[in-house]
């Protein structure tokens, strides 16, 4: 399973980097980013995990800002171009190659900080991986994960502007895999993993975190003036993209 995981976004790279560019793509700008930076407070000095870095986007933020980070990914042609990206803008990041499910190639309550970054819905093996976040950070450590909300699919989501509905043709408290059609400039289909939200609370709890913080980010009346029209204005205020977790490791 996690071989065409790895070939899926191997394939990805160079389409993922048009997504997601120097700062997120527009979800991520206006609705989670502001929360995840909330989640992990400040940065400066602190030793951090990008955990599912991609091309790297928010690994530079991270150093911007401070950090010591280390950045890791499954697919090699993500690495390539977050490498690439970090050397050309002077920034130092560890870059290498693991699994978010093992975390192999690092030790044992090294990270004080640990960020996953719409990654957790992409992996066939949640509670191995979270196992794996509380295993590398240090105790008192802090990991913010953001990812696709589980209850609300957007494949299958009718918006108007003045309704949205979403459709369930299975079992929302199945877990399956889900590939879903290339859309805009992706080319090759997208394989995810759904699961019930409350199966990401149990695998927290096993895994011996405590819950600090829960959002389900949205754009807030407060930054209103940042979506481009009415129709954008709409959409982030309302549909439910994605659920936003702050986790702490007590021991």
């Amino acid at each position: 399973m996690e071989q065409e995981i790895y070939e899926s976004w191997n394939q990805k790279a160079q389409d993922w980097d048009i997504q997601v560019g120097e700062s997120g793509d527009r979800n991520r700008a206006l609705n989670s980013d502001p929360v995840l930076w909330q989640f992990l407070g400040a940065v400066d000095g602190r030793v951090v995990l990008d955990a599912g870095c991609g091309t790297g986007y928010l690994s530079r933020q991270l150093c911007r800002k401070g950090a010591i980070v280390t950045g890791i990914d499954l697919a090699p042609g993500m690495l390539a171009i977050a490498q690439q990206k970090a050397q050309s803008q002077g920034l130092l990041i560890d870059f290498h190659a693991d699994s978010c499910s093992g975390l192999k190639t690092l030790p044992h309550g090294h990270f004080d900080l640990l960020v996953s970054n719409y990654v957790l819905m992409d992996l066939p093996d949640l509670e191995e991986t979270i196992l794996a976040f509380h295993r590398v950070l240090k105790p008192g450590g802090i990991a913010a994960l953001v990812f696709s909300h589980p209850c609300f699919d957007q494949g299958a989501a009718v918006v108007d502007d003045a309704f949205i509905e979403y459709h369930w043709k299975e079992s929302y408290f199945g877990r399956q895999k889900r590939q879903d059609p290339p859309w805009k400039h992706f080319t090759t289909s997208l394989i995810w993993f759904h699961r019930p939200l409350s199966d990401y609370w149990k695998a927290f709890k096993l895994a011996g975190f405590d819950v600090v913080d829960f959002e389900e980010p949205r754009l807030g009346s407060d930054r209103s003036h940042l979506a481009k029209n009415e129709q954008e204005l709409f959409k982030y205020q309302n549909l439910l993209y994605s659920v936003a977790f702050k986790l702490s490791k007590s021991s």
